[in-house]
């Protein structure tokens, strides 16, 4: 049996497809047949109710969001490193990194004042991890962005004005 050429070309460029398509049935129907079973449920994929702070996350001001995280006062520090740019020319995209140097850290949260919801992000450091985060926030104007640090019981915080530009010109 002669096969030409050009059959078997055809065959060998559909080969790679055929395979992607029967790795990808096979896992979604594994993935089905688990949770069928009741081997796994989906709610276990995301943050537990316990851990999710929805009043923290509907605050509008910069006091309240600190409230409702469960910190008073927050004291200014030069132990929270916060990069990110002077001038971010894309508001959905804004980079942000944060790096705590206080002991026992045990919170990272990213506030922005002007966002409808204040708190863009909060961070959960366990015990024995470096206490960096790095991360992208939406920003909807200029506004200051607000680390705060929950370390050993105390909050502390450091800011930083970001203009966000519109259509990124820079200016």
């Amino acid at each position: 049996m002669h096969i030409r050429n050009t059959e078997m070309n055809s065959y060998a460029a559909f080969d790679p497809v055929r395979r992607r398509v029967l790795k990808t049935g096979g896992g979604m129907m594994a993935i089905a047949a688990a949770l069928a079973a009741g081997l796994f449920e989906p709610q276990y994929a995301f943050a537990e109710a316990a851990d999710w702070n929805k009043a923290a996350f509907d605050t509008r001001s910069v006091a309240d969001t600190v409230k409702a995280l469960g910190g008073a006062n927050p004291v200014a520090s030069k132990d929270i490193q916060i990069l990110v740019p002077d001038i971010a020319e894309n508001g959905a995209l804004v980079p942000v990194t944060v790096t705590s140097n206080i002991p026992k850290t045990q919170i990272i949260s990213i506030l922005i004042e002007k966002n409808p919801n204040t708190l863009a992000a909060s961070f959960t450091i366990p015990d024995g991890t470096d206490p960096y985060v790095q991360t992208r926030v939406k920003m909807g104007q200029t506004s200051a962005m607000t680390i705060v640090v929950k370390a050993d019981g105390k909050n502390y915080f450091v800011s930083k004005e970001v203009k966000v530009t519109l259509g990124g010109c820079g200016g």
